[in-house]
């Protein structure tokens, strides 16, 4: 499910009941901020993120994000493709 804004997003997860650490939604503008990622690909960086470490890890979403941006991958269902081609993680 895509929501427009990263901010829309974090707090959509919120509303879930996941609480990220006091550092972690800094880092996560600040990842998009360095890569100049969009929100759909930063949003799914989150995703991945969560998926993969079943907790938010700073480093392994801001190497996610690079790599995913340093590859062209502009939505979320390359985004998908590119991790499971790349064993990055299982989806």
């Amino acid at each position: 499910m895509f929501l427009k804004t990263v901010e829309d997003y974090i707090k959509f997860l919120q509303s879930k009941g996941f609480q990220f650490q006091e550092d972690a939604v800094g880092f996560i503008y600040f990842g998009k901020q360095y890569t100049n990622a969009s929100d759909e690909l930063t949003n799914t960086a989150i995703e991945l993120t969560l998926k993969a470490q079943k907790s938010f890890d700073g480093s392994f979403y801001v190497s996610l994000l690079e790599m995913l941006v340093s590859n062209k991958i502009k939505t979320r269902l390359e985004a998908m493709q590119f991790v499971k081609e790349k064993e990055i993680i299982a989806i």
